[in-house]
């Protein structure tokens, strides 16, 4: 850690602060900030609604669970059970399985652990020579 000097208004008066400040090396080797899944889920959950232009009365009323747990779910504040999860996804009318690759998909990101999903062009081809088969 570094300190260095930062101008702060107190008052309307500017006062000199000393702040702390990663270095480099230091930032490059901090540890990652980890995934909360309900909080994964919840922001999911929330945009497929806003696609959707739903209200959260509208889902919460078809999925058959209160407007406020849905809330806290959708806010990544309440951990839902998986039968709550199908249970909404439902009043979505998007497959539980859809739902969990988006989420997987987002934590990959956050991870850095982005796979392709399509298959390389070189791989293709090499299947191509191999069996003789077009890939579809």
């Amino acid at each position: 850690m570094t300190t260095t000097k930062t101008p702060v208004s107190v008052n309307g008066v500017i006062r000199w602060k000393d702040v702390e400040t990663a270095t480099i090396n230091e930032s490059a080797y901090a540890e990652p900030k980890p995934v909360v899944l309900r909080q994964e889920i919840g922001e999911v959950l929330r945009s497929v609604r806003q696609r959707q232009e739903r209200t959260l009365r509208e889902v919460s009323h078809s999925a058959r669970v209160s407007l406020g747990y849905l809330s806290e779910v959708e806010r990544g504040q309440k951990e839902a059970s998986s039968e709550l999860l199908a249970s909404i996804c439902a009043a979505l009318d998007v497959p539980v399985s859809t739902m969990l690759r988006e989420v997987a998909d987002r934590v990959a990101e956050v991870e850095g652990n982005l796979a392709p999903d399509t298959v390389p062009a070189e791989l293709r081809e090499q299947y191509q020579q191999e069996f003789g088969v077009r890939a579809h």
